[in-house]
């Protein structure tokens, strides 16, 4: 018996008398996904820049040596605080790491237990808890009682410690309901000024109402924040200069790895073989780049984007184009991972497989070059949980089964493609690791710390994309699943799954600060694949339909320079 169809004995004998007949056409779903709208001569000619030239590196130097001597001339703590973070927003922090933590660790032991303003309350509570530091919420919760808002006479002052305090509701763990409180009331007090407040600080109410800084992917920040800026009332022209200087010499960096990978992507040539699958690299380097922008992790944006390239190819056989029979046979050759087990599969699925076969090996080698020990097991290991799990979903939709949201989430936090980012952007550090630290990727606090990141990296995409996928054909996502579930409707399903959303960052700051066993850069990597899913899906599918935001984004990124 196969798919439900009995094949009696002797049918092979009548079947041989008949005419031949010709064989019938396989029905395939199609996600009718637009063509790139970035050609490979598009990005060589467009994606240039001088800024990689001495005279602007040299300049930069000059910039950084005169950016660190403001965090020693602040007369306040509350100016120290507004300048770290002012830092943090234009980008440039990571020049600045250690003279930051030198005057975070002065602040946390001699100021912030006797700060003064709501203002200084709050944005030393948000700057220190996203630079680890165990800070009580009750501080936060006494200046949050003392704040009263009259939107018709409300002072530019009262607005900050709206905004600050609402900033610093995202830092909260689990259990701090009086966090909750305040983030639940501030984000009411803040609507309500919308009409009332003008100029940049109605722009930033609006922006933080959507994406919280703590949430933000900090390359888009730091492009927005560089154009409102020059309005801020405690700019410093230093910090303005070194941030647009900054960015236009990363952004060189950046078009560099373009152009890299557009050469390897365009010779590989697996979408002319296969044009039914998503042509995204520059959307895809968008993610790598969501995950770590700064130039010293060039090799973890390359190879990070590839590997998505490679995923995303594989995702759309599996979610779109591949018959059942068809992805079992690839599920299988994934598994047995030997070279031989391409002649199993059907001709459209060879060169995926060829590709993704080039993909391990080249990663792995560039890994030993890096670490001095193999690791195909460590790779190869996150492609066969990956391929089961996109094989689990097709069994789902096969079989008409009916799953539960637990059942959905405790698969799709796999297939969201988060585990093996991480796993490939951990070991693609130039940092080098110790093959048995290498372990600690599979302990429970570290799954924990990835499991929670790519739960919110699926909801994020479910709740941007689902809607095209359930008009294609395909599994319930969360949103429905939760419908199913529940009951309820689609607007207060909405308004749960964003609620859950909510818990899973509170769940996944108090991870972040029990973790000591990862490096730091690591974790804020794997915070950051959070906040790039969160932006790349906040309007909608921002990959399978890159037209709109997304290109927008893409080009005030990789495109066009700060003048």
């Amino acid at each position: 018996m196969r798919n439900g169809l009995l094949h009696p004995a002797g049918a092979l004998a009548v079947a041989s008398q008949q005419p031949s007949a010709p064989p019938a056409k396989t029905s395939r779903r199609s996600g009718n996904y637009h063509r790139s709208i970035w050609s490979h001569s598009l990005i060589t000619e467009s994606m240039r820049s001088t800024y990689s030239e001495t005279r602007f590196l040299m300049r930069l130097e000059e910039l950084k040596a005169e950016a660190r001597l403001l965090l020693r001339r602040c007369q306040t703590p509350l100016a120290l605080l507004r300048t770290i973070d002012s830092m943090e927003r234009l980008g440039v922090a990571y020049h600045f790491q250690e003279e930051i933590k030198r005057a975070l660790d002065h602040y946390y032991e001699s100021c912030y237990s006797s700060a003064g303003s709501c203002e200084e309350v709050a944005l030393g509570f948000r700057l220190l808890r996203q630079h680890g530091y165990r800070v009580s919420s009750e501080l936060l919760h006494c200046g949050f009682k003392d704040l009263t808002v009259d939107p018709k006479n409300i002072s530019t002052q009262e607005i900050r410690s709206l905004l600050e305090l609402y900033e610093a509701s995202h830092l909260a763990i689990c259990g701090e309901s009086n966090v909750r409180e305040i983030k639940d009331l501030v984000s009411t007090h803040l609507k309500s000024l919308v009409g009332y407040v003008e100029g940049n600080l109605a722009q930033q109410v609006q922006h933080s109402l959507e994406m919280p800084f703590h949430w933000m992917m900090p390359r888009l920040e730091a492009r927005r924040y560089i154009d409102v800026y020059p309005g801020k009332q405690d700019r410093d022209p230093v910090l303005f200069e070194l941030a647009k200087l900054d960015f236009n010499i990363v952004q060189a960096f950046h078009q560099r790895e373009l152009r890299e990978l557009s050469r390897w992507w365009t010779g590989l040539g697996l979408i002319e073989s296969l044009p039914f699958s998503r042509d995204r690299l520059v959307e895809n380097y968008l993610w790598a780049v969501g995950i770590a922008f700064e130039p010293q992790f060039s090799n973890v944006r390359v190879w990070l984007t590839k590997l998505i390239c490679i995923l995303t190819v594989i995702d759309d056989i599996y979610d779109v184009y591949g018959t059942f029979d068809e992805l079992e046979l690839f599920t299988n050759a994934v598994e047995s991972w030997k070279p031989e087990a391409i002649e199993m599969l059907p001709e459209y699925m060879k060169p995926c497989f060829l590709a993704l076969h080039s993909l391990v090996n080249e990663t792995a080698r560039e890994i030993s070059r890096i670490q001095g020990w193999d690791a195909i097991p460590f790779i190869r290991k996150e492609w066969q949980r990956l391929c089961k799990g996109y094989f689990l979903e097709a069994q789902w939709f096969n079989n008409c089964y009916k799953f539960t949201l637990t059942e959905y989430l405790e698969n799709a936090w796999i297939t969201v493609g988060g585990p093996i980012a991480m796993v490939h952007t951990y070991l693609l550090r130039t940092t080098p690791i110790p093959h048995e630290l290498a372990d600690c990727l599979g302990s429970n606090q570290c799954l924990k710390l990835i499991s929670l990141s790519s739960l919110i990296a699926r909801i994020s995409d479910d709740l941007g994309t689902s809607k095209a996928e359930m008009e294609r054909g395909d599994i319930l996502k969360t949103l429905e699943c939760f419908m199913e579930d529940s009951g309820e409707s689609e607007d207060n399903s909405r308004e749960h799954i964003r609620g859950l959303v909510s818990e899973l960052w509170m769940e996944l700051n108090e991870e972040c600060h029990k973790n000591k066993e990862l490096p730091q850069d690591f974790i804020c990597m794997v915070l950051n694949m959070s906040k790039a899913a969160q932006c790349v899906f906040q309007y909608g599918d921002g990959i399978g339909t890159s037209t709109g935001i997304t290109k927008d984004r893409i080009i005030c990124l990789f495109v066009e320079g700060i003048e």
